[in-house]
């Protein structure tokens, strides 16, 4: 599992939270040539990114090689309160995972 690759930070405001967060990934597409070999760099990408309020799921998406290196996204939710704590998880197609929680301010 890849570690510390996940910042996030979770923001309450008159019940809707914004979540925003930042992951450390180098997104290859599979078409890039090394520039001293010549050979083509393989695909290493993120697949599944996931966020969970409790046992809930509160979003989820599918990402393959057209998502940029280190990928921000944020997005809205209601129904968590401040001191709630979310979640934030990552899949990618060699294996690796990550996940961070972040307590909503």
């Amino acid at each position: 599992m890849a570690s510390g690759t996940i910042r996030v930070k979770a923001k309450e405001k008159n019940g809707i939270t914004e979540v925003k967060a930042l992951i450390k990934h180098p997104m290859e597409n599979g078409t890039r040539k090394d520039l001293e070999t010549g050979a083509l760099i393989p695909a290493h990408f993120i697949k599944e990114v996931e966020c969970t309020h409790g046992d809930k799921v509160v979003m989820s998406a599918i990402w393959s090689v057209a998502v940029s290196k280190n990928p921000y996204w944020s997005f809205k939710i209601k129904g968590a309160a401040k001191g709630d704590t979310l979640k934030v998880a990552w899949k990618d197609n060699n294996g690796d995972t990550d996940s961070k929680e972040a307590k909503v301010k």
